[in-house]
């Protein structure tokens, strides 16, 4: 029998193994990214390797595979001072200064972040072979790089109450530090105020206002309603909406300067209130034609069609403005499913409502038309008719082939698409802000 060195086997932030996974799918390798004890107990926070990281866990020692543990190389070691900064024996990330998120604190023109670098996202591009890349900052003002660091890299909120909702994080959000350290978060869901307990909780409810978004209501058919909030008027709502969103959206830093930016909420409506559901931010001027800055279904609304009705929303104000629009790339991974899932049923529906013309027994379209009539920018439209190999050559010119498999596919997605935007019930006219100063 070997004999181990004492502290061969000591975990610490940066050491790999194999993790069991929860699901019942064996081992799969992960790193530690910190360490806290509870009951006396250790438990580890672990990134699997290719998993996003949304499915990072605190796992305890029994669920390690130590005699398969790598040791981190010294580059790679997290240094202790940047985790400690919380000043608990516990490795749990702390948030950054809150005064840069509630207004408190006015621009500095100094700052290393610069006094126009905004609230801001940077997803990630997802590859042929499906795994994720980083791609470099873009330098359009409306994206910044984002780097994991000891900070950002763990969740840092265990549960959020919203409502009738109790939801589990899955990312880091730069609450206030003093209420990381709470079981669960408490946000209004009218006002998205944020505090430490339900008896907070309540007293606000007794004393908040508002009972839906304070902006204007562009949209409502039934029971869903959609709400127009400017980022300079209503800079608290926007700023709390963006410390939620973070809770969900990967890579996505939030400074406190909203103003150059609309946020359009997707709310349910009830005798109580209008509950929010989603929501999409926009730039007021975009110099590449984004009609979509970050857009997000909460998780108790998602696979309920909300993400697709919030996409054909964004779509509409740009028929609304005579624009084609695109949203801001690279997506996410599932920002990249939803456009894509969208763009090719509303690509496929126009092309099975196409008629021939007169002496020809064949629909023409060109890829123009389809821009127009959809308000997808014509790089969209190219790349989703490629990824549903519908374009063909033949006998010199580009023809498009509607398989029948695709024709029952689109059928029976189209079926589960029970919210759809209807025109008419849009009440909204596109402002110019070029002239309108300083927003």
């Amino acid at each position: 029998m070997t004999v181990m060195a004492e502290g061969e086997f000591e975990l610490t932030e940066g050491c790999r193994l194999p993790v069991l996974l929860t699901n019942g799918e064996g081992w799969h390798w992960a790193e530690i990214l910190g360490k806290k004890e509870v009951n006396g107990k250790p438990l580890f926070y672990v990134h699997y390797d290719d998993f996003n990281k949304r499915l990072d866990e605190w796992v305890p020692e029994a669920r390690m595979d130590i005699s398969k543990m790598e040791h981190p190389r010294k580059e790679q070691k997290t240094p202790k001072k940047e985790i400690g900064k919380a000043g608990t024996s516990s490795s749990r990330p702390c948030s950054p200064d809150p005064t840069l998120l509630n207004g408190s604190a006015g621009p500095n023109k100094k700052s290393s972040i610069g006094s126009r670098k905004r609230k801001l996202e940077e997803d990630q591009d997802l590859n042929a072979d499906g795994s994720t890349t980083p791609l470099a900052p873009r330098q359009t003002g409306s994206m910044v790089a984002h780097h994991d660091d000891a900070v950002t890299r763990m969740k840092n909120i265990e549960l959020i109450e919203l409502g009738q909702f109790r939801i589990k994080p899955w990312y880091f959000s730069p609450y206030p530090q003093e209420l990381t350290s709470t079981p669960n978060l408490y946000i209004c869901e009218y006002c998205l105020k944020y505090v430490k307990s339900n008896k907070c909780l309540e007293r606000h409810l007794a004393k908040c206002m508002l009972r839906h978004p304070p902006g204007n209501e562009i949209y409502r058919k039934s029971n869903i309603s959609i709400f127009e909030i400017d980022g300079r008027k209503n800079k608290i709502y926007a700023q709390n909406l963006c410390l939620l969103a973070k809770l969900f959206l990967d890579h996505k830093t939030l400074y406190y300067d909203t103003d150059p930016f609309l946020f359009y909420v997707c709310c349910e409506s009830d005798n109580k209130g209008y509950h929010i559901v989603g929501y999409f931010s926009k730039e007021k001027e975009s110099s590449e034609d984004y009609n979509v800055a970050c857009i997000l279904t909460l998780p108790p609304y998602q696979k309920k069609g909300f993400g697709k009705l919030l996409i054909e929303f964004s779509y509409e104000l740009s028929k609304v403005e005579g624009k084609t629009g695109s949203p801001e790339k690279p997506l996410s991974d599932l920002g990249l499913l939803s456009y894509r899932s969208y763009w090719s049923q509303t690509i496929t529906e126009i092309l099975l409502n196409l008629k021939p013309e007169e002496g020809n027994d064949k629909p023409v379209i060109t890829i123009n038309e389809i821009s127009e009539l959809t308000s997808i920018k014509k790089e969209d439209v190219i790349s989703t008719l490629q990824h549903l190999n519908l374009i063909n050559y033949y006998k010199g010119q580009y023809i498009i082939v509607l398989a029948k498999d695709l024709l029952a596919a689109h059928y029976k997605s189209m079926s589960k698409r029970k919210v759809r935007i209807d025109p008419k019930c849009l009440h909204w006219q596109p402002k110019d802000w070029s002239k309108r100063g300083k927003w």
